[in-house]
């Protein structure tokens, strides 16, 4: 390459590419605390034809026993009754998979609540609330999502927003599909 101008030009796209895939495969979490803006995720709300017991045990049950099917997505690294801190891999953009390090907490039979430990972004906290109604479970889905650097942060934010809640869109209907198979409504 010759032309004086393209070499700087590719080389900052290259480090801008490299960056870009480490930062969402959860190679490099930036956490500088400086300029944090927080924005909500969801609130998501589903109604599911099971007992909150039944929905609870099936949120539990892989960081309990992960199941061979889900063991591309999930990896529990340690775990207690109360607790465990597991890595999820989610296929993204551009052939890249995200990692996230979290750690769930379980409130049987009420709450579940998840908090990030490392991923593309530094701050996530997350909680499926379970409560009875009708006869059935009223799963809500609520948390908030951080990012530092003033504006720019808050853009970058609002990207892994978007794949963030999609994501715990498709895992709440598989939750009812599978809570109200087993509770035998399907």
């Amino acid at each position: 390459m010759r032309h004086p101008v393209l070499r700087p030009l590719v080389l900052t796209g290259g480090c801008a590419a490299a960056l870009y895939a480490l930062v969402v495969r959860g190679d490099l979490t930036l956490d500088l605390r400086i300029g944090r803006r927080v924005r909500p995720l969801g609130p998501q709300r589903l109604r599911i034809a099971a007992t909150r017991e039944t929905v609870f045990d099936v949120v539990a049950g892989p960081y309990r026993r992960t199941p061979r099917a889900m063991r591309d997505k999930l990896e529990v690294l340690e775990a207690s009754d109360a607790m465990v801190l597991a890595a999820h891999r989610t296929p993204v953009a551009f052939g890249l998979t995200a990692v996230t390090l979290e750690t769930v907490r379980f409130d049987p039979p009420a709450r579940i609540s998840f908090r990030l430990v490392r991923g593309p972004v530094p701050h996530v906290t997350e909680t499926f609330e379970l409560t009875e109604e009708d006869g059935g479970t009223i799963l809500l889905y609520t948390g908030e999502l951080g990012t530092d650097l003033w504006a720019a942060g808050a853009r970058w934010g609002d990207v892994v927003a978007r794949s963030w809640e999609r994501t715990v869109a498709a895992s709440l209907e598989g939750i009812r599909d599978e809570a109200e198979r087993r509770a035998g409504r399907r």
